[in-house]
């Protein structure tokens, strides 16, 4: 893989916290996304967001990295390590101490995304946003290869690469956006009829997501067009960067002190077992979230995921427990189905 960032389409080191550059309060509307990139933040949760070309989709993953907390000295470690072997530290920056984030062009190679190299190993993409962001934008244009090798980074928090003269263990334990258009022309809707794609070219442009990747997704979200009416809104905009991050920060409080004595730090990475057996939400919660696993709306792995972001809503509003609301909510920005609950936070406090 080539060591430089323009070869790669790779920047990283990201943004830092509260950065005003790339503030929150920027985006106008969109408030289901903004929900999902909170979410995410707070629970270490991949997200999917599909719309139309100059929606916000790249906006929104852009302040991503400001949301998160800042790294603790350990992961400023592996992360500045990281780096320092691709050769990708930032000139001045002997320590990394703010979430990378990562995004690679979609012509990038399964080797770009994953790592490799023909004699020395090279971190790629997956590893370059360790701790951090790896943002996809247009997905389906990623060839299918690589965008399969990354089921297995996903699960594992790591990347073995094997060659001749022996294997190399890369971390690569990141948060994943994924973004793409609804279709080849990007204004497929179902409230318009702008688009002019004949319907078997949208089916084959939307398959180009393989259905294992997108179970692995917590979060899908519809990015809808701007309005004229928000863009010409000169009341108060959404809030700003600083106010998400210290809820985020607040929920990863809750839930650290609640996994203390585990190996996990965020509730994307407890395994469904341990969470259906050690901690329970209120009783009767799930019930609808286990009628979507019988109707087929979910997977087994797609309701454990409900109920990992159920435990982040929950600690995002301070809840002690998941309650009903809080799977609802969950299953909303698991589905896109409405389910009759506020998609902002703050109306459910």
């Amino acid at each position: 893989m080539p060591g430089t960032a323009a070869a790669t389409g790779m920047h990283s080191g990201g943004a830092a916290p509260h950065d005003q550059g790339h503030d929150l309060a920027d985006v106008v509307g969109q408030r289901s996304a903004r929900t999902a990139v909170e979410v995410a933040a707070a629970g270490g949760h991949h997200l999917f967001l599909e719309g139309p070309p100059g929606a916000g989709k790249t906006m929104l993953a852009e302040r991503l990295p400001a949301v998160l907390p800042r790294l603790s000295r350990e992961e400023s470690l592996e992360v500045t390590a990281i780096h320092s072997v691709a050769g990708l530290l930032p000139p001045g920056k002997p320590l990394i101490d703010v979430p990378p984030y990562c995004a690679p062009h979609h012509s990038a190679t399964m080797q770009a995304l994953v790592g490799g190299g023909a004699n020395i190993a090279r971190p790629g993409a997956v590893s370059m946003a360790h701790r951090g962001v790896l943002f996809l934008d247009e997905t389906p244009e990623f060839s299918s290869h690589a965008l399969d090798a990354l089921r297995q980074p996903l699960e594992a928090g790591h990347v073995m690469i094997a060659r001749s003269a022996g294997v190399v263990r890369f971390p690569a334990r990141f948060l994943m956006v994924l973004a793409a258009n609804p279709c080849p022309c990007g204004r497929f809707s179902q409230r318009d009829t702008l688009c002019e794609c004949p319907p078997s070219a949208i089916r084959r442009y939307q398959a180009r997501l393989s259905g294992p990747l997108l179970d692995r997704v917590d979060l899908r979200v519809e990015v809808d067009p701007v309005s004229r009416a928000e863009l010409a809104h000169r009341g108060p905009g959404g809030e700003s960067t600083a106010t998400v991050a210290d809820r985020v920060r607040a929920a990863r409080e809750r839930a650290s002190a609640r996994l203390a004595g585990t190996p996990w730090r965020t509730n994307s990475e407890v395994p469904g077992r341990e969470l259906r057996s050690r901690w329970h939400p209120v009783i009767g919660a799930m019930d609808e979230a286990e009628r979507n696993l019988e109707r087929g709306v979910l997977t087994a792995r797609g309701l454990d995921r409900v109920l990992r972001v159920a435990w982040t809503v929950a600690d995002l509003l301070g809840h002690d427990r998941p309650d009903a609301t809080d799977v609802a909510l969950a299953l909303q920005l698991r589905t896109g189905v409405p389910r009759g609950v506020p998609m902002a936070l703050g109306a459910l406090t």
